[in-house]
């Protein structure tokens, strides 16, 4: 049963995770190496951090542009209501939404922050004026599109 609460990471389960967050796809003999331990200890420690929930599951990091996604884009979403029923309806909505591929509740001019992608400029206005707006509990919706990239990662800095 995975933990929703922190876990306690020593030094070695520290490296474990930086070499797994750099390629997830390393073998335990590979990963052993990487760490200075024995295949069977390292073993045990990636099936703890696997089975507390520190490791989530491991993915494969895709190119958008590649593969054809040129637009991605922050929104910002205010709804005209609050309750718990109508958060849920949102959530339940914005789940259903391919492009969207993050989504936070948010303290400030808004009520939710969107990370959308969209093949181009005309589907991103789709996703945007045609759905999102149609959603009956969404009052507002402002997009920042996204010109350059700077730095994207997904390695959480676990070294401190």
């Amino acid at each position: 049963m995975r933990s929703t609460h922190s876990v306690a990471l020593d030094r070695l389960d520290m490296r474990i995770l930086e070499a797994l967050q750099q390629n997830g796809r390393l073998s335990n003999v590979e990963l052993s190496e990487l760490v200075h331990l024995s295949p069977s200890q390292c073993q045990r420690r990636r099936q703890k951090l696997e089975e507390s929930g520190v490791v989530k599951r491991y993915v494969a990091q895709l190119d958008p542009e590649r593969v054809g996604l040129g637009v991605m884009a922050l929104v910002s979403v205010s709804l005209d209501k609050h309750s718990e029923k109508i958060a849920e309806e949102f959530r339940s909505a914005i789940i259903e939404y391919p492009e969207v591929l993050e989504c936070w509740g948010v303290a400030g001019d808004a009520d939710y922050m969107l990370k959308v992608i969209a093949p181009d400029l005309k589907a991103f206005a789709d996703i945007t004026l045609h759905r999102l707006l149609n959603l009956p509990m969404v009052s507002n919706v402002k997009s920042n599109l996204l010109l350059q990239t700077l730095k994207s990662t997904t390695e959480l800095p676990v070294r401190w």
